[in-house]
């Protein structure tokens, strides 16, 4: 079983959302999750010892585990994502330009049929998830 799949599998069943993970050159893996009303150093603690235990029966190689949240710049990379956040800035980069722009900081209109709809200086982007290359929340900060 790879990675993903141990992740997509262990972690609903604790209660936390997968958002993202990498494995870094010098073997570091870094597990990014989430939940309703945040994630605090305790819940990194829970996942890090039930993965820590997961992975050394799964026999998977790395050298560090580190759990994380996903910060207030959080990544968008599933549809799921896009309709959760509806409302919310964000900064999306796309694979193609569309109408000659790859960079677009707006904000999430919806998100229907796999196609994000983006309002940015008056205008609107529709924009497919298969054309996005990376996303990420925008944070608003009210003063």
């Amino acid at each position: 079983m790879d990675i993903q799949q141990i992740l997509d599998k262990t972690l609903p069943g604790l209660g936390y959302e997968l958002v993202d993970f990498e494995l870094t050159a010098q073997g570091t893996l870094r597990v990014f999750i989430d939940k309703e009303g945040g994630i605090t150093v305790e819940d990194c603690a829970t996942v890090s010892n039930h993965l820590s235990r997961l992975f050394m029966v799964e026999d998977v190689d790395y050298k560090n585990l580190e759990i994380s949240s996903p910060g207030l710049d959080r990544p968008l990379k599933k549809t799921a994502d896009f309709v959760r956040f509806a409302g919310q800035q964000a900064k999306i980069k796309t694979r193609l330009p569309i109408d000659g722009q790859k960079n677009f900081i707006g904000r999430i209109e919806a998100c229907e049929n796999d196609i994000v709809t983006l309002s940015f200086d008056g205008k609107t982007a529709s924009i497919e998830i298969n054309n996005i290359d990376k996303a990420r929340l925008k944070p608003e900060f009210k003063f």
